[in-house]
């Protein structure tokens, strides 16, 4: 277990299950979001159970560990790229790799971090934290929030360029992951390439069509 934690492999192998297990939170988030375009009932049921529960908690607890250690080891390995002057750098150890994306995994990486704080604070504190905390003024109707942010254009331009940066990352990031956990080769390569764009697209544009739709709601209303 010793490489693991304390050599390169190690690390991006960690940081590879850490990252495609916040991929999968983020599509369990985007599936919950699109509920909110066909019924806000739903969107609210969820909500609900999502609020301060065990299982919800824990679940917010395990997913904030999987962002420390996702986010930790990418700061490891950064240190690492620019201690190295060999082959041993993360971001890119194939010379004719030189996408834009490749090289700023870390700046792009910090991008997604802060616009996360400014979710987290929009949306979990004042609803399960506040729920916590049996603050009185917790919001349960978490439809009523949505909407009344996405109806801010300034909210909704900073919302979809932390989705561009999200869309950048992942573009890359799950390539690597795939890469990193034994999918490689010449025939594996353009394959992975292209799920990853799908991937992250998806994703991207399902994050992207809840504020865009009830932006136009209120600007056509």
């Amino acid at each position: 277990m010793y490489w693991l934690f304390n050599s390169s492999i190690g690390r991006k192998f960690i940081m590879s299950i850490s990252g495609i297990f916040l991929i999968l939170f983020l599509l369990f988030h985007m599936s919950m979001n699109l509920t909110l375009l066909f019924s806000e009932e739903v969107y609210d049921t969820i909500c609900e159970l999502l609020g301060a529960n065990w299982y919800a908690i824990a679940g917010t607890l395990v997913l904030a560990g999987g962002m420390f250690v996702h986010f930790a080891y990418a700061s490891l390995l950064t240190l690492q790229n620019l201690k190295a002057r060999g082959s041993d750098k993360y971001l890119s150890s194939n010379k004719t790799q030189t996408e834009w994306a490749a090289k700023n995994m870390y700046v792009l990486g910090l991008i997604i971090v802060l616009g996360l704080i400014i979710h987290l604070w929009n949306f979990w504190y004042k609803m399960q934290f506040a729920e916590l905390i049996h603050s009185p003024n917790a919001i349960i109707e978490g439809s009523g929030l949505v909407k009344g942010l996405f109806s801010s254009p300034y909210y909704v331009i900073v919302y979809l360029v932390w989705l561009g940066a999200l869309w950048l990352h992942l573009t890359h990031g799950v390539w690597s992951a795939f890469q990193t956990i034994g999918l490689n080769g010449k025939t594996w390569y353009p394959r992975l390439k292209v799920i990853s764009n799908i991937i992250a697209t998806l994703i991207v544009l399902g994050f992207a069509v809840v504020p865009v739709y009830f932006l136009l709601i209120k600007l056509t209303s």
